[in-house]
C-alpha cells in the first residue's frame, strides 16, 4: 500500500492518516487542477473573445489588440503556467523540456508584440495623431522595456558561466520575480485597454464588467504558482 501512495506522490505524513485527512488532500490537489484548468479556459476564451472583437482586418489598429492579445494573455500566461506540476499539460514533459517550450513562447510574445507595437505605430502615423497620450500607450511600453529586460535575464540564466555568474539560484529568483512583474504590467495594461474607448464603445453594461474580471484570475493563479514555489517555506510546528 505504501508503494503505491509513494507512487501518487502522497506526502508521508498522509501515509497513516485516516479516512477523513485523505479526502481533505485529494480534494485540495482536484481543487487546485481545476483552478489551473479554469486558467487556460478563461485565457483561451477571452484570446478568442478579443480576437472576434478586433475584426483583424478592417482597419490597421485592427491588428494591434489581435497580437498583443496573442503575445501577451494567451502566450505568455501559458508560457509561464507549463512549469506547474499540476496546472499544465505539459506537467510530463521533463524540466529541459519545459525550459525549451518557455523560451519558445517567450520568443513568440516578443515577436507578436513587436509586430503589434508596428501596426499601432502605423496606424496613429496614418491617422496623424499624437503618441503616447493615454495611460494605456505608456504602460504598454513600459511593459515592452520590461519584457526585453526579462528576456536578457533569461539568456544569463541559460549560459551562467560565459557571463561567470556564481549563485544561479539567485539568478533564477530574479529571473521568476521579474517575470511576474512583467505579466503585472501585462495585465494592467490589458485591463486599461479595456477601459478605452474604443473597446467601451462595443462592450457596455455587466458584460464590460465581466470582461474587466476576466483578465485577474489567470494572473492570480500566477501569482499563486510564483509565491508557493519559489518563496521560502517555514515548517509548520503542532
Amino acid at each position: 500500500m505504501r508503494g503505491v501512495l509513494s507512487l501518487l506522490k502522497v506526502p508521508n505524513t498522509l501515509l497513516g492518516a485516516k479516512g477523513p485527512v485523505m479526502t481533505e488532500y485529494w480534494l485540495y490537489r482536484w481543487l487546485r487542477c481545476l483552478t489551473g484548468v479554469l486558467a487556460h479556459l478563461v485565457v483561451i476564451g477571452f484570446t478568442i473573445f478579443l480576437l472576434v472583437l478586433s475584426r483583424p482586418g478592417t482597419s490597421r489598429f485592427s491588428w494591434h489588440p489581435v497580437f498583443m492579445a496573442v503575445a501577451y494573455h494567451l502566450t505568455l500566461t501559458e508560457a509561464i503556467l507549463l512549469f506547474s506540476s499540476e496546472n499544465s499539460p505539459f506537467c510530463f514533459c521533463s524540466r529541459k523540456a519545459k525550459v525549451r517550450l518557455h523560451w519558445l513562447g517567450q520568443g513568440t510574445v516578443m515577436l507578436c508584440a513587436a509586430v503589434g507595437l508596428f501596426y499601432v505605430v502605423s496606424s496613429k502615423n496614418w491617422s496623424e495623431l499624437p503618441h503616447f497620450v493615454s495611460w494605456h500607450s505608456v504602460l504598454g511600453m513600459g511593459t515592452l522595456a520590461a519584457t526585453c529586460g526579462q528576456a536578457l535575464l533569461g539568456m544569463l540564466l541559460l549560459c551562467p558561466q560565459l557571463v561567470r555568474i556564481s549563485s544561479v539560484a539567485r539568478l533564477k529568483l530574479y529571473h521568476v520575480t521579474c517575470g511576474l512583474i512583467v505579466y503585472l504590467l501585462a495585465t494592467s495594461t490589458l485591463l486599461l485597454g479595456i477601459s478605452s474607448d474604443w473597446f467601451q464603445a462595443q462592450i457596455k453594461g455587466v458584460a464590460w464588467y465581466i470582461c474587466l474580471a476576466l483578465p485577474l484570475y489567470p494572473a492570480l493563479v500566477i501569482m499563486n504558482q510564483a509565491l508557493n514555489v519559489y518563496l521560502p517555506k517555514k515548517k509548520v510546528q503542532t
